[in-house]
């Protein structure tokens, strides 16, 4: 630079008085230096005599000028000029180059460039546009599943032991986790200190009729512990309706052990269902025409209605923490234990009393007074350490926001379909997208959250524990959950159970993904058509993973499975094998874990490419109308019937108010998103969280999750929800002793500001709101 001053000296044949100077200085807040031009003179003092120097310094900070010496030719001048101007488009371009190539870079990252780095540094989007058209996202999706690496994924994650907290449960999630390693995207564990019942380790449980004694290997987790004798009735399915007809026959339920059928509802079901009215315990048994599986074949579960630890209920297990002892409501008061089908079929055909029912099967008694049974159940209560294992792919856009995917790893015995097909999905999958992500140029516009759950087989523990410790950044940033449990058990249909808000995604998969079984067709055509809603769609249960996510958490949540006419019959057991499945599907297990894989992974990946997410708040709509008609209906209904219970002063109106308010703010909020310019990255971000916000407001913000922890009006279970309100005022009409007429009207005003709120929230800003109460 010095070299550089003398020659331009030399050429104006004078001293120069001012000159530009180039100060290379490192930009700390971006990810590249920046060249600062900068005008200076040598003389501080003023210029006097002609007045220049006053014109030019009328502010306080000094511009730059050229003095001029006396003598000085035209020419000299030219020359001066010509040589300023030159200068000054050198310094104009380099800027320009430097600005750009800053520009091309994140604007929100903070990071300093390595010169001796050969690796470049990951592109980020800056804009909302994609970089890659859906279909050829699709395209490359299905390039890298196949069939033959579901072949060596299933035999790396097949195992006899692996149940949870177990070192086999342990072996299976270090396996993950170096998986996840190997694909190179970041992971993480959850540890949890969960309590867990487990087989009576020097002892047994027992079951003793008419002086013969049987010792079930089999058990119920959570299940009361001791003993007790009564006399046995037999109570089909142990179904509401069930308990019912047998009431209507005058018998006594009180006191009674209740033979079930295993099927139609889950144990923990049944067991509540006896419990209400009285019962001392519960037989669960395979009866052979439901279950094919063998009359000696033994069957393990769990009897907590919900999910979670049950001794920990609305907050985590982690260690160390100091909360007074407590359990769930959901905990059964009476013992609770599996027989196998011959020891069922040998307290059956002694049994006395009236004939079962003709459409319970008409052959054997119900069971008398006299027919006396003692159950025994010795279940330990052990405390186990369980690990969640965790892997990101994270966005370029909006990287805080995510779909997480999750499968459990855990299982009773080999747990193939249970557990080992779920876990090479997510495995699979987690390896596809990062190939795609590092090699093929794909950009996720959010995040993926791979997940592998622990103690799953005692009611979704590893999951819900994750969702009860980070409830509060979840709820908020977490915008789906897809379940990869037992998704596939058969070959001849295909179910869905899911929030409403995803019903459009699961059509467009059904409409994209291939059917396993007929490659040249899609899942929409041969499985469901244009009424695929009726033929596809199911209810989403507690047992289901997806359940807490759903009605505990408020993110929308979808659990599917390719199956069979007669659903798959060894869950639960320790024949849940390759075998097994490979029977149920025609050794098609690696096509079916394919498609399965392909359905998930269509709606993660739209989930994660789109401007907009796409969750259809209209669905919402009618499933609202409809049982606020049939509350509307039921409430006329008691004040014709019992006007001293339900006053005429009460309206449904306010209800139906808030039902329209949703009606409305839902199609305000579609025609913005149709309207939107997907280029404002900022315009997405709010309409996206406006979305994300339905479900979560759809939770009753009036009752404890430590209580009611299945919070969600619509899709959650207690006295907090719509069906729940509809099952209130039947009893009002029937003057049910248990029916509180202030507590109905109590939840019932609780109910429809709910509804209201989630209005109000999905109109947006507050001048927006529709609000008519």
């Amino acid at each position: 630079m010095d070299q550089a001053r003398s020659t331009i000296f030399k050429m104006l044949n004078g001293e120069p008085r001012s000159y530009t100077r180039f100060n290379l200085t490192e930009n700390m807040e971006g990810d590249n230096s920046q060249v600062e031009m900068k005008l200076s003179s040598d003389m501080d003092e003023e210029v006097g005599g002609n007045g220049v120097g006053d014109h030019l310094n009328h502010n306080s900070e000094r511009s730059p000028y050229v003095a001029r010496k006396p003598g000085r030719t035209p020419k000299n001048i030219c020359f001066m000029a010509a040589t300023t101007l030159l200068i000054f488009i050198i310094g104009y371009l380099i800027g320009y180059l430097v600005h750009r190539k800053k520009d091309l870079a994140p604007s929100c990252a903070a990071s300093k460039l390595d010169f001796n780095d050969d690796v470049p540094e990951a592109f980020h989007e800056t804009r909302a546009a994609p970089l890659m058209d859906w279909d050829k996202v699709e395209k490359l999706l299905a390039q890298q599943l196949s069939v033959s690496n579901f072949d060596s994924t299933f035999r790396e994650f097949a195992s006899n032991s692996h149940q949870a907290g177990s070192p086999g449960d342990d072996a299976l999630a270090n396996k993950v986790l170096k998986r996840f390693k190997e694909y190179g995207i970041q992971t993480w564990t959850d540890e949890h200190f969960i309590k867990i019942q487990q087989a009576p380790a020097s002892g047994f449980n027992k079951v003793v009729f008419k002086g013969r004694e049987e010792r079930p290997q089999g058990f119920l987790s959570y299940s009361a512990t001791g003993s007790r004798t009564g006399a046995v009735l037999y109570a089909h399915y142990g179904q509401e309706s069930d308990f019912r007809m047998l009431q209507g026959k005058s018998i006594n339920v009180n006191g009674r052990v209740i033979l079930v059928r295993a099927g139609k509802i889950s144990f923990a079901e049944k067991v509540y269902n006896a419990a209400k009215l009285n019962a001392s315990a519960v037989l669960i048994y395979p009866d052979p025409d439901d279950y094919p599986i063998g009359e000696n074949t033994q069957i393990y579960g769990h009897v907590h209605l919900g999910s979670g630890d049950p001794y920990t209920p609305g907050f985590p297990s982690f260690n160390h923490t100091q909360f007074p002892p407590v359990q769930s409501s959901g905990l059964p008061s009476i013992l609770a234990q599996t027989i196998t089908a011959n020891m069922a079929t040998n307290i059956m055909r002694q049994l006395g009393g009236e004939t079962l029912p003709p459409e319970w099967g008409g052959v054997t008694k119900l069971g008398n007074e006299t027919d006396l049974v003692t159950v025994e159940v010795n279940n330990v209560l052990t405390e186990r350490k369980i690990n969640n294992i965790f892997g990101v792919i994270k966005g370029y856009v909006d990287s805080d926001r995510y779909v997480i995917l999750g499968a459990q790893r855990d299982s009773w015995g080999p747990g193939f379909a249970r557990s080992t097909v779920g876990t090479s999905v997510l495995v699979e999958l987690a390896r596809s997208i990062s190939e795609m992500v590092k090699h093929e140029g794909f950009r996720l516009r959010r995040s993926i959250v791979f997940a592998s759950w622990s103690a799953g087989e005692y009611g979704s523990v590893g999951a819900t524990e994750w969702l009860e410790g980070y409830l509060s950044s979840l709820s908020m940033k977490a915008f789906s959950y897809i379940n990869l449990d037992g998704v596939v058990t058969g070959r001849d249909s295909f179910k869905v159970a899911a929030s409403p808000l995803m019903y459009s995604l699961i059509e467009g998969a059904l409409k994209e993904v291939k059917a396993p079984s007929k490659p040249s067709v899609t899942l929409y055509d041969q499985v469901s058509g244009p009424h695929w809603e009726k033929v596809v769609l199911e209810e989403l249960q507690m047992d289901d993973a997806a359940y807490p996510f759903l009605a505990f958490s408020g993110i929308p949540s979808v659990s599917f499975r390719f199956t069979s006419n007669s659903d798959y019959k060894y869950f639960g057991t320790l024949l849940d094998t390759e075998d097994k499945l490979n029977s149920a599907t025609s050794s098609q297990t690696p096509q079916f874990a394919m498609a399965a894989a392909q359905f998930a992974g269509h709606i993660a990946l739209r989930l994660v490419h789109d401007h907009l997410l796409r969750l259809d708040l209209q669905k919402y709509n009618s499933i609202i109308r409809s049982q606020v008609a049939e509350i509307n209906r039921r409430v006329k209904t008691v004040q014709r019937y019992q006007p001293q219970l339900l006053p005429k002063a009460l309206s449904v109106q306010w209800l139906i108010s808030a039902s329209g308010s949703y009606s409305r703010a839902s199609r305000a909020l579609a025609k913005d998103s149709e309207n939107s310019d997907l280029e404002d990255i900022e315009m997405c971000r709010l309409i996206n969280d406006r979305i994300m916000a339905v479900e979560r407001n759809l939770l009753s913000p009036y009752v404890s999750p430590k209580d009611s922890p299945f919070r969600h009006i619509l899709m959650g279970s207690g006295p907090h929800t719509l069906n729940a309100l509809s099952t209130h005022l039947e009893a009002l009409r029937l003057s049910n002793p248990e029916a509180d007429a202030d507590l109905f009207r109590n939840q019932f005003a609780l109910a429809t500001w709910t509804i209201q709120g989630c209005a109000n929230s999905l109109a947006g800003d507050i001048w927006a709101l529709d609000n008519e109460i």
